[in-house]
């Protein structure tokens, strides 16, 4: 496959998911990314703002089993990966058959994953880091490609429980969704508040071609110095102790080229440029550093952080 044969088919994937998603052509293309990496993304954002939604379309126009986990607070892991059920034969004999969870799917959406108490989280966090799941003393692998997208309310804070930062670490992207624009508004009420029908959405990326589209990304070339480039923006998160309790790791510099890589193919180019570096870097590092008192006392969010980094 080419560079121009994945432009055209990724450029498909959001004509046809734009059939249904307005705007929000910034969380749209981020998640992708994250697809192209085979990796998996935290979506933030005020409740209303189509972020199941968009999950659920791209579900629709790439040919993946689909599943969704409503976290709460009485969720428990056996709701998600899956447990041994007594099933008996006909002739009376009964045994242990295990019953797949809804983690067993190629993408599944974890709704609200805040809501949910820390084991329930944790039993995602296998799944992510190894595609596997051990129920008992079985392991059991996930089909690939496997994506965890998990969106959470910023303004809900009772009842809930922060994903710990070694769990949310394992996303590969945090993306913030913002409010759409007048316009597109306009165009989201004409659409929802006058019809019924729903769009027939067509498959546009075969399984397999999301796994040609995912190894293509990985040989996009990356020159010297944009790679030394991208690691000194994760070094500085290091460096910054006025501002920044905690740096990021070495997998944000991973994350960066990666990302980096996957936004040139989703562009169609051959090579990563330093915008590319730029663009993902908010999404990679938001939810990778931790600012100190002293920022958050000037009101700094982790956005302007970044900003200050990349100057």
């Amino acid at each position: 496959m080419h560079v121009e044969d994945a432009k055209k088919m990724i450029d498909g994937v959001f004509r046809e998911a734009g059939k249904v998603v307005i705007g929000q052509s910034e969380m749209m293309s981020q998640v992708m990314i994250a697809m192209l990496c085979n990796s998996h993304a935290l979506i933030e954002g005020y409740p209303g703002l189509a972020k199941t939604l968009a999950v659920k379309t791209l579900s629709q126009v790439t040919d993946l089993s689909f599943s969704r986990i409503q976290n709460t607070p009485d969720l428990m892991p056996s709701d998600i990966t899956g447990t041994y059920i007594i099933e008996e034969a006909s002739s009376g004999k009964r045994s242990f058959k295990f019953q797949p969870g809804p983690v067993f799917a190629n993408l599944v959406l974890a709704d609200e994953i805040n809501r949910a108490t820390p084991k329930t989280q944790s039993a995602l966090l296998e799944a992510m880091q190894e595609h596997q799941v051990t129920v008992g003393n079985q392991t059991y692998k996930l089909e690939e490609p496997f994506f965890v997208l998990a969106t959470q309310n910023p303004i809900e804070q009772e009842g809930t429980y922060p994903l710990p930062e070694a769990q949310s670490d394992r996303f590969l992207l945090k993306i913030n969704v913002g409010y759409p624009k007048p316009d597109e508004e306009l165009a989201i009420v004409d659409r929802f508040a006058e019809t019924l029908e729903q769009t027939g959405l067509r498959k546009m990326v075969k399984k397999n071609d999301l796994i040609a589209l995912q190894n293509l990304a990985r040989k996009v070339p990356v020159a010297n110095d944009i790679k030394k480039y991208a690691v000194e923006i994760v070094a500085r998160t290091r460096m910054k102790k006025d501002l920044l309790e905690y740096g990021a790791s070495p997998r944000a510099s991973i994350g960066l080229i990666l990302a980096g890589k996957a936004r040139a193919l989703l562009n169609g180019r051959k090579f990563v440029s330093k915008d590319d570096i730029q663009a993902v870097a908010f999404p990679i590092l938001r939810h990778r550093i931790i600012p100190t008192f002293e920022a958050e006392r000037q009101n700094l969010s982790t956005d302007d952080i970044i900003k200050q980094l990349l100057k």
